[in-house]
């Protein structure tokens, strides 16, 4: 027990039931590598005071919000915590029509409906870009079946809206089709063959990044030395 769990002990507002309720926090702390009390609070991002609340079972007087940053820090669900960490006035009161456990599934369904609106709102404008392409690509590729000789070329203006999306998403090409580069197998992939770092390739399918992040590698071939 280091000395800020000594001197809590000590704590003339530390029930026995506060010793137990210590006791059960520390044994979650450990299990999440935590090894003291201002630890834990820096983890959670509270106050100290918080935590001497949650020890003392005063969970009925701290915020939901809180609790939650608790819960996660701690691996615990908010129930667990609740059962744990609330002497029995607390849990009386948890018996109350409005409890903290309605809170928080007043707020769990609050986001839920956000995370809803925000879906729809990027579905939304995902739509409003790519509203030339839906009207106009059915229809071109119908034309484009009925009339085989119909040159593809032709159809190129009709990919800018996707373009455009992906442009607006951070999405970026590594590299154009047949674009010859160096091979690098960081964010190219060998169709067959080998290739050391440096050799000449030429990329047959595009790779993509999502800013820093790699989506696909660039699909590429080995380009052998010319010799006159």
């Amino acid at each position: 027990m280091n000395a800020q769990d000594k001197s809590s002990s000590r704590n003339p507002e530390l029930t026995s039931d506060s010793d137990h309720l210590t006791a059960a926090l520390q044994t979650q702390m450990q299990q999440v590598g935590l090894s003291s009390f201002k630890a834990l609070a820096d983890a959670a991002e509270v106050s100290p005071q918080q935590i001497r609340k949650l020890r003392r079972g005063e969970v009925g007087q701290m915020r939901v919000e809180t609790l939650l940053k608790l819960s996660q820090v701690l691996q615990v669900s908010l129930d667990e915590l609740l059962d744990t960490f609330s002497s029995a006035s607390t849990q009386a009161m948890l018996q109350q029509p409005d409890t903290l456990k309605q809170e928080y599934q007043r707020l769990q369904h609050l986001l839920e409906q956000q995370r809803e609106n925000l879906w729809q709102e990027f579905q939304q404008s995902s739509l409003q870009q790519l509203e030339s392409w839906l009207v106009q690509w059915p229809t071109a590729a119908q034309k484009a079946q009925e009339n085989p000789q119909l040159p593809a070329v032709r159809l190129l203006p009709l990919m800018r809206p996707v373009e455009q999306l992906l442009q607006s998403w951070g999405v970026e090409a590594i590299a154009p089709v047949g674009a010859e580069l160096p091979y690098d197998p960081q964010v190219h992939q060998l169709l067959e063959g080998t290739a050391q770092p440096g050799d000449r390739v030429k990329v047959r399918y595009t790779g993509y990044r999502h800013g820093e992040k790699l989506l696909k590698r660039a699909q590429v071939s080995y380009v052998a030395p010319w010799s006159p």
